[in-house]
């Protein structure tokens, strides 16, 4: 007969699944700095050698890392998805910029139709707190900051699809925008009009996930990131245009001799 003796699980094995879940779930985020060990195991209800063997099953997996003196933190899962030489292909072909964003057009999109549908309350409450924050940073001038927020918007909504591959997927394709691989996103919060109307266009999406209206959420989507690459192409191009007009400056000035 196909039956085993049922075993008692060892803590450190209920300890290891836990954590899994959390990083599988997005929940614990790369780079994030878990509890001290005492704090930790009081919060688990093991003990610290428990505790101990089930990072260290963790860390030989490579979902937790140390630092000296630092504590232990979430490892950067997201490494391995894109090779450094791809990443530096990426970076030196302007097309990469407009695929970039047609791929989170279509993925975005997909992702406020299934929050729409499927996010719980507590979800959309996320997604208009993190608006709230964009709302009262806007009037600071603060470009860094509300790009940063303007991030952490389009993950609340890709968290409240729950699919954890698309979660990490495009939890990976923010990774390369935060370092700039296709463009420097608080270029886009530079000038007070598109920063006017990059909130007026979140404050849209939310209206639309809050009615859980899927279709209106992906209309609004891509609204606004159409809106986005012709506000980049149309810098780029002004870029384009003044280099040529410095060009010609210093030619009927002479400087270039």
């Amino acid at each position: 007969m196909p039956f085993q003796k049922v075993l008692p699980e060892k803590i450190s094995a209920a300890i290891v699944r836990q954590i899994e879940l959390l990083i599988l779930r997005g929940i614990l985020r790369p780079g994030e700095r878990l509890p001290s060990e005492r704090d930790l195991a009081e919060r688990l209800g093991v003990s610290r050698p428990s505790l101990r063997d089930a990072v260290a099953d963790l860390q030989d997996q490579g979902l937790l890392t140390t630092r000296a003196g630092s504590g232990i933190f979430v490892a950067d899962v997201l490494g391995s998805a894109f090779s450094p030489a791809l990443v530096r292909l990426l970076g030196t072909h302007d097309a990469a910029m407009s695929d970039y964003l047609s791929f989170r057009r279509d993925m975005e999109g997909l992702a406020a139709e299934r929050a729409a549908r499927l996010g719980s309350d507590s979800d959309l409450k996320v997604i208009a707190t993190v608006l709230s924050k964009m709302e009262a940073i806007h009037h600071k001038g603060s470009a860094e900051d509300e790009a940063a927020l303007d991030a952490q918007f389009h993950m609340s909504i890709i968290e409240a699809g729950h699919n954890v591959v698309m979660l990490h997927m495009m939890r990976s394709m923010y990774d390369l925008l935060r370092q700039g691989v296709f463009y420097n996103r608080q270029a886009v919060f530079d000038q007070a009009s598109a920063r006017d109307a990059l909130l007026d266009q979140h404050r849209a999406i939310n209206t639309a996930l809050q009615d859980r209206d899927p279709r209106a959420a992906r209309h609004a989507v891509e609204l606004h990131l159409d809106y986005v690459e012709a506000a980049l192409t149309d810098r780029r191009r002004a870029e384009a245009h003044e280099e040529i007009a410095r060009q010609r400056l210093d030619h009927e000035t002479g400087s270039d001799l």
